[in-house]
Order: structure tokens, then C-alpha cells, then sequence
């Protein structure tokens, strides 16, 4: 008697492809494809365009530091828009890789990605930035970490973006800073802030 051998159907992570899309500018819905990473969740394209638009849509001259890339969507996107240059920060080797691919791909000359830890960036890091994105990973108190020292990144008129899985004025975690905008959307909050 003959067995009957049947093949398993892929499952449907297998075969999903990650994706994020530009919103606007130069690279306006060119696609960014991005690994299955823990801890890696991208930024809905909602939030993002809110963003955006309290940032005044055009960063021309402007240049950005995007902490925790990730998927690269923040830093790509304002090269979208014009920024001068962006430096993108992330550890995982597999996120560092996309990054890369997705540089090549939208021949982002402007973009300097760096495969590090980000408190050893910020340690060594001199340059000035007129927008910093930072969207750690939820959990692990990367923003009591970072936050008290993120100003000294920012030029004088500069401008941080935080992202987060609770509001920033309930952890009390805005000493130092002026609360520009805030905003949630599902179980994002995300602010704009200021240095004083």
C-alpha cells in the first residue's frame, strides 16, 4: 500500500513580505521592505504624515538623526522631503542589512547608516541635529535612558520626536523639555518636543 505524502501549505508569515511606504516627496510610494525583528514595529503611515506635518512637510537644509531606525521609514522619508543628510542608528544586524539594501535601492546618497548600539552613538556622537526621531523599542526603558541627554544632539532650534508605548508627561520624563505636540493613535502616543 502506497502512502500518501501531503506537502504542508507555507504559512502566511513565511511568505509575507514586510513593507512601509513614503508618503511624500521625491521617493513618494516607493516601498521599503524591512525583516521580521523583535522589537521592530514601524510607525503607521498615519502617525508618520502627522508627523510630517508638524514638521512643515519640506526639511530642506535640514539634517535629521534617526535613533533606532528600524524600518528606516523616518530617515528615508525626510531625505523624501529634502533634508540635507540623515544619520541612521541601529543594532540588529538583519534591520542594519534592509537599511542598507533600501539605501541602494533609492540610491539615498544623503543617508549614513551605522550598525551600533545607540548610547555608545550618543557617547561619541559631536554632530548637531535640527530633527532627531527616536521610536525605541517598547519595554526597556530606553527613553529614561536617553532622553536626559538627547539635547545635547540638537541644535539650537531643533526639534525631537519621541515615540512610545505610554504618554511622556505621565512618567514624568519631561524635565528638561517643552512639550511642542502630542498625539495617540491605538497604543502609540508620540510627541514633539523642544529643548528649554
Amino acid at each position: 500500500m502506497q502512502s500518501l505524502i501531503l506537502s504542508k501549505p507555507l504559512s502566511s508569515k513565511a511568505s509575507k513580505t514586510n513593507q512601509v511606504r513614503i508618503n511624500a516627496g521625491v521617493w513618494r510610494s516607493r516601498l521599503l521592505k524591512f525583516p521580521d525583528v523583535e522589537g521592530l514595529r514601524p510607525t503607521p503611515e498615519r502617525v508618520r504624515q502627522t508627523v510630517f506635518n508638524w514638521l512643515g512637510q519640506d526639511l530642506t537644509g535640514k539634517t535629521c538623526l534617526d535613533l533606532f531606525a528600524g524600518t528606516g521609514a523616518f530617515g528615508f522619508e525626510a531625505l523624501s522631503r529634502n533634508a540635507k543628510n540623515v544619520v541612521m542608528v541601529e543594532n540588529s544586524v538583519l534591520a542594519y542589512q534592509s537599511l542598507m539594501q533600501n539605501q541602494q535601492l533609492l540610491d539615498a546618497k544623503n543617508s549614513h547608516i551605522l550598525r551600533q548600539d545607540v548610547l555608545a552613538f550618543l557617547s561619541q556622537n559631536t554632530q548637531l541635529f535640527d530633527v532627531v526621531f527616536c521610536d525605541p523599542p517598547y519595554h526597556k526603558a530606553w527613553l529614561e535612558k536617553i532622553l536626559p541627554s538627547l539635547n545635547q544632539h540638537l541644535s539650537p532650534s531643533g526639534l525631537l520626536y519621541i515615540e512610545a508605548e505610554f504618554s511622556l508627561e505621565l512618567r514624568d520624563l519631561l524635565s528638561g523639555w517643552q512639550l511642542v505636540k502630542q498625539n495617540k493613535a491605538g497604543n502609540v502616543y508620540y510627541h514633539l518636543l523642544k529643548s528649554v
